[in-house]
């Protein structure tokens, strides 16, 4: 796709469609009242009818607007113009975009003069990934990508963020949205390959082989029970400040069947998205190396499938894991701990200053939170602080859960270091957090549990349904101002 900056005169655009924001309040406001005059108070009757749309995820076609030069404009609700903010923006062009992306537009014209920069960036990554759906196999698609954008602003560089931001975006919905007969440890680790080279990071790719030299018994274990080859993948980019690298860390199991304690048909449907954080660790690191961050960072993701065979790990199996510890097995469902245990470990030969994982981990997360809250759980508060400070800078929500002691003791066995399950339903995501912390020494950690807002099963009004690209907003951040 084609995404320019440049200024100009919204009223006189070469463009197919004209997207305009239009505020809540009695008041025109937004790109509306900056249009109204030149199409002769078209906007302000529309106001007066009640037939412009002001709340967020709203938004109306209108054709053949008069004084206009574009065939129709879209107006999409902007909200409270004192809330507008990174989600707001994310939000009103992501809705304009979908609803645009029903019908084939080549050429979409953006009204976006007022923008401050980081409203822009996210509007911009909004609005291409909001024309991509997930129908990525389908010969019929359902969304159909704009041929150019054409942004009305002198701020190039935010809009040159916000299309690498968007390429990240897309590529972790790709990864995620394809199905597991298609993505799985090889073909993620040859698109892995594929962006190592385009962004000139270094990459090492472990086999099963190197994995089991490397005691990587705890992930081998997960791995054992499928025709697929587990693979442990390393990506370093080294950037330019004479630091130790932020170390981001991805659970990627790409089909979880939950192996001998099986998954109902129902909650196995959606396990391909089981590698989401593996995914939002490549989209990161492909964006932090083509923003060219200063700081160092690598990505570190374990790549299995959890399935059933004769070599199925056991329920009452006692694991070694790379570091050592010994671990029982209560529940094979509970197989992406044990495949970050050991990719922790492997992060830790880095000296890394820094650790952050991402993983659809628990349910217990969903339950808690709700399907559009991250979970934080972290052993450092200063780190768990600037990790919320970074989501909400763009847009992105986060909530920490506490790390109380008294949750570690869940976790011991009686015939083992550990146990890879707690005591009980109750309090499963933090008792899953206390299992990883066991992996991490002392280094500051921040886990995410992303197990809700990682996939969408319904379409929101500016996202199509199926994977969301959630967090890779936040790593960006982080990485560029840690």
């Amino acid at each position: 796709m084609d995404v320019t900056a440049a200024l100009g005169s919204p009223n006189e655009t070469s463009d197919q469609v004209l997207v305009v924001s239009s505020f809540a309040g009695e008041a025109l406001s937004g790109g509306v009242q900056q249009l109204d005059s030149a199409a002769d108070g078209y906007f302000s009757k529309l106001q007066a009818d009640g037939a412009l749309p002001v709340k967020l995820g709203k938004a109306s076609l209108f054709h053949r607007v008069p004084g206009l030069s574009a065939d129709c404009v879209v107006v999409s609700g902007a909200g409270d113009a004192s809330e507008f903010g990174p989600w707001a923006a994310t939000q009103w062009a992501g809705t304009a975009a979908k609803l645009l992306a029903a019908d084939e537009h080549r050429q979409v014209g953006w009204h976006v003069e007022d923008f401050t920069s980081t409203n822009l960036t996210q509007a911009v990554a909004a609005a291409i990934n909001g024309c991509h759906g997930q129908d990525l196999l389908r010969a019929k698609k359902n969304l159909h990508p704009f041929q150019s954008m054409h942004w009305f602003t002198e701020d190039t560089e935010a809009v040159r963020r916000g299309h690498i931001l968007a390429d990240g975006l897309l590529l972790a919905r790709e990864l995620v949205n394809l199905p597991a007969n298609l993505m799985y440890p090889e073909s993620f680790a040859r698109r892995a390959a594929e962006v190592a080279v385009a962004t000139g990071q270094e990459l090492e790719v472990w086999d099963e082989l190197r994995l089991r030299r490397e005691g990587c018994g705890a992930l081998l274990a997960v791995a054992a029970a499928s025709a697929r080859p587990p693979r442990l993948l390393i990506l370093r980019h080294r950037g330019s400040a004479q630091r130790a690298p932020l170390a981001l860390v991805g659970k990627g199991v790409t089909f979880d069947s939950g192996g001998l304690s099986l998954k109902p048909s129902d909650g196995m449907l959606d396990m391909k998205c089981d590698m989401a954080g593996a995914a939002t660790v490549l989209a990161a690191m492909q964006v932090i190396a083509r923003l060219d961050i200063e700081r160092p960072v690598i990505g570190v993701v374990g790549l299995v499938e959890n399935m059933i065979s004769g070599h199925a790990f056991k329920l009452g199996d006692v694991l070694t894991a790379r570091s050592g510890k010994t671990i029982e097995i209560h529940n094979t469902d509970a197989e992406g701990r044990l495949v970050l245990a050991d990719a922790l470990d492997v992060c830790q030969d880095e000296q890394p200053e820094q650790i952050i994982d991402l993983a659809t981990l628990t349910g217990a997360c969903v339950v808690a939170l709700g399907t559009d809250v991250a979970g934080l759980m972290s052993n450092n508060q200063i780190l768990e602080d600037q990790l919320r400070r970074c989501a909400d800078a763009v847009g992105e929500q986060v909530w920490p859960l506490p790390m109380h002691a008294h949750f570690g003791e869940q976790i011991q066995s009686q015939v083992a270091d550990i146990k890879n399950m707690g005591a009980g339903r109750w309090g499963g995501a933090i008792t899953a957090a206390k299992f990883l912390e066991e992996f991490v020494r002392e280094t500051p950690w921040t886990h995410i549990d992303m197990a809700g807002p990682a996939f969408s099963d319904k379409a929101k009004p500016h996202l199509d349904a199926g994977a969301t690209g959630a967090l890779v907003r936040t790593l960006v951040e982080f990485a560029g101002q840690g």
